[in-house]
């Protein structure tokens, strides 16, 4: 790997993925601040119920392209209603949070949305189909995605005038689009797969308006069978991946990445307050990142470099955690990024 690359994180060791636990936005946004100074995020807070969801978060920055709550979920809508107002009412909360407690801050800031290809998977047309099987439907979709997005990129530039912006694209349902695996609306039958060049155009699309505005773009995928050649070649300049999920056989598409310049961010501390024997694991920082460290070794990349590499967060949103844990999770990925400096080699 060459040392010539730069990463958007110089003074970072670890950040969170998104969520975080609780309903206060002004605590929340205080305590990632406090908790991740090298890489804060803009905390994302769903137990306030709709519209702080993933899908309804991000489908409150949707511009002429309306969804609504129906029994089954998010669905498409002819106009704008009281679920979208409420989205937009909680993002404006959020925002005058990170305003008051962030104004002045000038290092990298991580801001996450959900992808275009989760979005389709997850929200409904009007006849109860997943809006993923229309593509039609999805161009759409992605077009008023992208338009949604650089919008919220400029209120946040405004809101933290001398920020890096580090946009984290959330795609957990990608693999499902991509391998065919999502149900149909009676969940009898499995939809087709979405072919790979259409996701790939779309993502290309929307990471190069990204990278236009002088913000970075990043992909975050926890799943197994995360596609992680395919993320590259769309242009995130940084992978958000579960360390513990990555096996030998995704080693090439890791190093191919890491080679081209990408940054990675690995989760390696749980998100919920689990057994005995994980929270264990927590306390024990080498065994938190040996995950890390043996991947690093696989691939044949200088030990010095991991550290400038690799951010370490949990494996997933801290949502579910308990405040108690969720600052314990960020407290293991700072001692193990630790680790990952003093001690590269295991």
């Amino acid at each position: 790997m060459s040392q010539q690359h730069s990463y958007p994180w110089p003074d970072a060791s670890a950040t969170g993925v998104g969520s975080w636990p609780g309903e206060d936005p002004d605590e929340a946004v205080r305590t990632v601040l406090g908790e991740l100074p090298g890489l804060p995020h803009l905390p994302e807070l769903p137990a306030r119920g709709v519209g702080a969801d993933m899908v309804g978060r991000t489908g409150g920055l949707l511009v002429e392209f309306p969804i609504e709550v129906q029994p089954s979920g998010w669905r498409v809508a002819d106009t704008p209603g009281r679920d979208l107002g409420r989205a937009a009412s909680l993002m404006s909360y959020d925002l005058d949070a990170l305003t008051e407690h962030a104004h002045a801050f000038t290092g990298t800031l991580k801001v996450q949305v959900a992808g275009p290809w989760t979005l389709a998977a997850s929200i409904e047309l009007r006849n109860g189909q997943r809006l993923v099987s229309d593509p039609g439907a999805c161009r759409d979709l992605a077009e008023s995605h992208v338009e949604g997005v650089l919008a919220h990129l400029s209120e946040v530039r405004r809101r933290v005038p001398g920020a890096r912006l580090l946009v984290q694209v959330d795609e957990p349902s990608l693999p499902a689009v991509l391998l065919g695996s999502l149900p149909t609306a009676s969940g009898y039958g499995r939809l087709p797969a979405v072919d790979r060049v259409r996701v790939e155009a779309s993502l290309r699309v929307l990471f190069a308006a990204i990278a236009d505005t002088g913000a970075v773009p990043a992909a975050h995928c926890c799943a197994a069978s995360v596609p992680i050649d395919l993320l590259r070649r769309s242009g995130a300049r940084a992978l958000s991946l579960n360390a513990l999920l990555l096996e030998r056989a995704h080693d090439e598409a890791v190093g191919t990445a890491v080679e081209a310049g990408a940054g990675l961010l690995l989760g390696v501390v749980p998100p919920t307050d689990g057994t005995f024997a994980r929270n264990a694991r927590m306390s024990d920082p080498a065994a938190t990142v040996d995950p890390v460290r043996e991947l690093w070794n696989r691939l044949g990349f200088s030990p010095d470099l991991l550290s400038r590499a690799v951010v370490t967060t949990p494996t997933c949103g801290l949502a579910g955690a308990s405040p108690r844990h969720a600052r314990a999770a960020l407290d293991a990925c700072r001692a193990g990024a630790r680790v990952l400096r003093d001690e590269p080699r295991r």
